[in-house]
């Protein structure tokens, strides 16, 4: 019937999922009747779906801050990368532990970059003892740079991810500077036992021309013996955990996430580590106690203590590297019940340390070469 009226329910849902019932009349005439409009119908059921709209636009927030966060987090695992863990056991005291790799690293740069100073200044610094101790500056800066501003990226900003050839490229630098190292002290040594045995022959058999040439001989030396590392490394299959329990590629820590057979791996550097070190420390060794022959008969006391002080300093700087690294390798390959972290530590002191302390010890023990620097830095 026309004249009738009718109603029409609209049903919405809200975000309880409980209906709701909009009446419409179209005699708003009518007493005791509500009259909503279309209009208002639709606006009171987009009022009633507001919680559920409010409810899925927090979850699309969290989804995007994880998201956000997600792009911080630098691990991957990408095949083609390796994952260096830093210091695991101590992931917690990461930004603590990166104070004094900081400060190491901080010194080692003013300290070798000051001797290099120094020494190309001044003219009478121009000598093989001084042109050595410059070599070995150089090869400390190296060191240190190879390693720390890695690991205050690992410490800082949880970088972790190195590619494979990065890694190997790394550990390759690292090793043969740490064999470059050790020729310079065998040539530092062998310079003490010229100066003291033979000081009248001191400037005709060791010239500077002489030592440049000693020093590029070591390089080859090193390269040579090191190069099969990351090739041998290269061919070896890797694990699907790529995580290596070290601040920088160090070669034992890479063979350990191999799958294959490392057994050549294990004895080439078993091998050439007692073979190359065995061999320079032999050498030091033979220098010093005809050293020691020469002081014992030398009647002046005065001499005899000049001769004694000559030689300090190469001493103290090398038993701050043979000594750390030994126990590196001992613990590597016969510590198995030992901390992982006390592995790394000792690993990162035998890297850390000497760039440090080497620069401090010339400068203190050598009486010219401490003069000299004194003259620099405390210029008014």
């Amino acid at each position: 019937m026309a004249g009738q009226s009718y109603t029409a329910l609209l049903v919405t849902k809200t975000a309880s999922s409980s209906p709701v019932i909009t009446q419409h009349d179209d005699h708003p005439s009518s007493p005791g009747k509500p009259n909503y409009s279309l209009v208002e119908t639709s606006a009171i059921a987009n009022m009633e779906k507001k919680p559920q709209e409010s409810t899925l636009s927090i979850s699309e927030v969290d989804r995007h801050i994880d998201d956000f966060m997600a792009i911080f987090n630098f691990t991957t695992s990408d095949p083609s990368t390796f994952i260096l863990m830093g210091i695991p056991g101590l992931e917690a005291r990461h930004i603590r532990i990166s104070i004094p790799f900081s400060t190491s690293y901080l010194i080692s740069l003013f300290g070798n970059i000051m001797l290099l100073f120094v020494v190309s200044k001044e003219q009478t610094l121009h000598k093989p003892m001084y042109l050595l101790i410059c070599l070995l500056a150089l090869t400390d800066i190296a060191t240190s740079t190879f390693v720390v501003p890695k690991a205050l990226c690992i410490f800082w900003f949880n970088l972790k991810g190195i590619t494979v050839h990065g890694c190997l490229t790394q550990m390759f630098l690292l090793h043969t500077v740490s064999f470059m190292q050790s020729a310079i002290l065998v040539t530092m040594a062998f310079d003490r036992y010229v100066a003291i045995c033979n000081p009248l022959r001191y400037a005709t058999i060791l010239t500077n021309a002489r030592i440049a040439k000693l020093g590029l001989v070591g390089l080859i030396r090193s390269v040579i013996c090191m190069l099969p590392l990351p090739m041998l490394l290269s061919r070896l299959p890797f694990c699907a955990d790529r995580s290596i329990l070290q601040t920088h590629c160090e070669h034992m820590a890479v063979v350990k996430i191999s799958c294959g057979d490392i057994t050549v791996n294990k004895m080439y550097s078993f091998v050439i580590v007692f073979v190359v070190i065995g061999i320079d420390l032999t050498l030091i060794a033979l220098s010093y106690s005809l050293i020691i022959r020469a002081i014992l008969r030398i009647s002046s006391k005065r001499a005899h203590q000049k001769a004694l002080n000559t030689c300090t300093a190469h001493i103290c700087v090398m038993l701050m590297m043979y000594t750390p690294g030994f126990l590196t390798s001992v613990t590597h390959r016969f510590g198995q019940g030992i901390a992982p972290h006390v592995h790394i530590i000792l690993a990162n002191l035998y890297l850390l340390l000497p760039p440090m302390l080497n620069p401090i010890i010339y400068g203190i023990k050598t009486k010219e070469l401490h003069d000299k620097v004194g003259k620099y830095t405390c210029r008014r």
